[in-house]
């Protein structure tokens, strides 16, 4: 139906859908939203409905509470003069041409060996209430790695709480926090497995650091499991007195999942307990402890593998499955030691992380 609107119909219809979708990534209601930006829930909503004649002053007031860049939310703008040469060529591109393009963007250019040794861990990505912190300190704990909260690492780093960084710098300034907290981090070339906070793929560059460094988990479960434990730490954040917060959990996931799934692996922690959640966790991660084992053992990597993950595995073994993408070939034979030994906690329900 919308190829017969007028134009300025459409493009209004295009900037409520931005709006919406930005929205839904920061992880934020409209209720949120308006009071961050000192205009009312009423509009937001028309705005988003495509029925909104936004001003470009309101416009940018919307977009600085989200934290995002103005031209992200319009449908049309006037491009860099080369800006059409160059999509066209990234659209043509194979993968590993875009690879190469991003590394010489972002002035790395040493290809994949410089990737490999920027190895940091293992990070575990997803909305809140899937596990991260739980099954983090599990995994870390069996394999002599660190455990880091990023979140935690942010408030330690300021000196503030991550609701106090919002209140005062909002959205933008906590996520530069945020990617300032992460290079601190990876600066200190040890081995951890890292949690993140939900709305770290809203934020490209950090995201892709991530990406870049850690060998990514995605923990998800049902979108009613993740509300039941949020509720169940009595936190709502950052839904707070919303009445339809399931429906905005359900949107913000939605939004996200095509981020998440850029993950390197994929754990549904729905409907398990801790143990059988650590078991499906240590399936993703077990070809990324045999590969670090087996470049120890080589002499390939240095100081980097713990001996508590080199006695999981009895030394370097051999690996059927290196590092795969998401939609790669299911891990049929990990280490059943490991499992074993994260099966150690029985029966008790999956906590929120």
């Amino acid at each position: 139906m919308t190829e017969n609107l007028d134009p300025e119909t459409g493009f209004l219809e295009q900037l409520g859908q931005r709006v919406r979708t930005m929205r839904a990534l920061r992880g934020m209601s409209r209720k949120v939203l308006a009071k961050v930006s000192g205009i009312s829930e009423r509009y937001i909503a028309q705005l988003e409905s495509g029925k909104g004649n936004v001003s470009i002053v309101l416009l940018r007031r919307v977009s600085h509470a989200m934290g995002a860049h103005l031209e992200d939310l319009i449908p049309a703008t006037e491009p860099a003069p080369e800006w059409p040469v160059i999509r066209d060529l990234l659209r043509k591109a194979s993968p590993g041409q875009i690879a190469q393009a991003r590394e010489a963007l972002s002035g790395q250019g040493h290809g994949a060996s410089a990737h490999r040794m920027s190895f940091s861990g293992i990070a575990l990505i997803g909305l809140r209430g899937a596990g991260k912190s739980t099954l983090g300190k599990m995994l870390a704990k069996k394999i002599g790695w660190s455990f880091v909260e990023l979140n935690k690492e942010i408030e330690r780093q300021n000196g503030l709480s991550v609701a106090e960084i919002i209140a005062l710098y909002g959205q933008e300034g906590f996520r530069r926090m945020e990617q300032a907290a992460l290079g601190q981090l990876l600066a200190r070339k040890e081995l951890m497995v890292l949690a993140t906070g939900g709305g770290i793929v809203s934020e490209p560059l950090t995201f892709d650091l991530i990406l870049q460094s850690f060998y990514t988990i995605w923990l998800k479960a049902r979108p009613e499991e993740h509300m039941a434990r949020v509720r169940g730490q009595g936190d709502l954040r950052p839904m707070a007195d919303d009445r339809s917060a399931m429906a905005e959990l359900r949107t913000i996931l939605l939004s996200r999942e095509p981020l998440y799934a850029r993950a390197s692996a994929v754990v549904d922690t729905s409907g398990l307990s801790v143990d059988a959640a650590a078991a499906r966790l240590v399936d993703a991660v077990a070809p990324v402890l045999q590969s670090e084992a087996k470049m120890f053992a080589r002499g390939e990597v240095r100081a980097r593998v713990p001996d508590a993950a080199l006695r999981l595995f009895g030394g370097a073994t051999q690996s059927r499955h290196p590092w795969r993408p998401l939609d790669g070939p299911r891990i049929s034979s990990a280490p059943r030691r490991m499992c074993g030994a994260l099966r150690s906690i029985r029966g008790a329900p999956l906590p929120v992380s």
